[in-house]
């Protein structure tokens, strides 16, 4: 490294994993621009990494779903991360597993490790989708200051669908829905004064060139009276109010205007703005990764250069896409370029250009 900045992954080696049959990276802290064509396999890369965080990575797809065909033999990514070998993998019709440093490990373990955001091109609708989308976005941004957050979720999740079940069955004794109420209760605590406090260290954090984004959360009725009238959610079949029906708003600060009406430019720089809040605000408490694939395909020359500039000042490891060498131009010396190719037998990764740091 040509700097103390510290960085999460040293190695990384994925195993029948999308598109790469045998793929080994060595990282040596700089920012990683993977350049090539559309499909050669650069953003498998960036997903492989994502999978060394919680949940299902920056795809959100199933782990039968990540096996390279046609062999379908099952997927392994190995990496030397924070001082740690992380090892994550899935056997055919297996669930995704997880080992740190060669004890098995369940996945939210992976975030105490290290802590990852990333930005991909699905969420530039982030600001027009419905409020689901929303939602996943701001626990995916919890869960990177809280790794635990995750379980309060699930906890919630599952005692909301038991619920809902006696909703939907019409059973209206008191003593059924006492206890399953009072986990979603306790669990809703926990989650709502998580995206609070999250969402107070990002607004805190944001900086820089981009536009500053004025946030709130919406809890749509709040918690505990979620689950007070049970006549009208058993008439609806479902828990009409609670921390399920949370929406995240934005709102472009300079302009006072909300983020669903700005331009598509204006929404990509907000959301720009939130990811690069995001890793500042837990940059110094933990190792952290930044993904951001194919960011500068629509960013024009100084948007570019701003945000280069920005993830250069920062203390986190840094790995993009984009199909040209070029769009990583400004970046200059201070960049670990690898061009990716598509072959028959797999995709390929090759260094390009001078890799030594100045």
């Amino acid at each position: 490294m040509s700097d103390d900045r510290p960085f999460a992954i040293a190695a990384l080696r994925l195993s029948h994993f999308r598109s790469h049959r045998a793929t080994r990276l060595a990282l040596d802290g700089r920012p990683v621009a993977l350049f090539g064509p559309n499909g050669a396999g650069k953003t498998n890369v960036l997903e492989a990494v994502s999978l060394l965080s919680p949940g299902r990575g920056l795809r959100r797809a199933g782990a039968e779903d990540l096996a390279r065909r046609p062999e379908a033999i099952g997927w392994k990514i190995t990496a030397e991360a924070a001082g740690h070998e992380i090892e994550t993998w899935a056997e055919p019709g297996g669930a995704r597993q997880v080992r740190i440093d060669g004890k098995a490990a369940p996945q939210v373990a992976l975030g105490r490790v290290m802590r990852q955001v990333w930005l991909v091109p699905s969420m530039d609708r982030l600001w027009i989708e419905p409020a689901e989308g929303r939602r996943r976005f701001l626990d995916r941004m919890v869960m990177s200051f809280v790794p635990d957050h995750a379980d309060a979720v699930l906890t919630y999740e599952k005692a909301m669908r038991e619920r809902n079940r006696l909703l939907r069955d019409d059973v209206s004794d008191p003593a059924w829905y006492h206890a399953l109420e009072a986990q979603m209760a306790d669990a809703a605590d926990a989650i709502t004064a998580n995206r609070h406090a999250a969402l107070a260290r990002v607004i805190a954090a944001q900086d820089g060139p981009f536009p500053r984004a004025e946030l709130s959360i919406t809890d749509d009725g709040g918690w505990p009276e979620a689950w007070i009238d049970r006549r009208r959610d058993r008439a609806a079949g479902r828990t009409l109010h609670g921390p399920h029906r949370a929406d995240l708003q934005g709102v472009y600060a300079a302009k006072a205007m909300p983020a669903a009406q700005c331009s598509t430019g204006e929404q990509k720089a907000l959301l720009i703005s939130l990811i690069l809040a995001n890793a500042r605000a837990l940059s110094g408490e933990a190792p952290v990764v930044v993904l951001l694939d194919e960011v500068a395909a629509h960013l024009d020359a100084d948007r570019r250069a701003a945000l280069y500039a920005q993830l250069r000042d920062m203390r986190v490891q840094v790995l993009m896409t984009g199909t040209g060498a070029e769009l990583f131009d400004s970046l200059g010396p201070d960049a670990q370029r690898i061009v990716v190719t598509e072959a028959a037998e797999g995709s390929t990764l090759a260094p390009a250009g001078p890799q030594d740091p100045e």
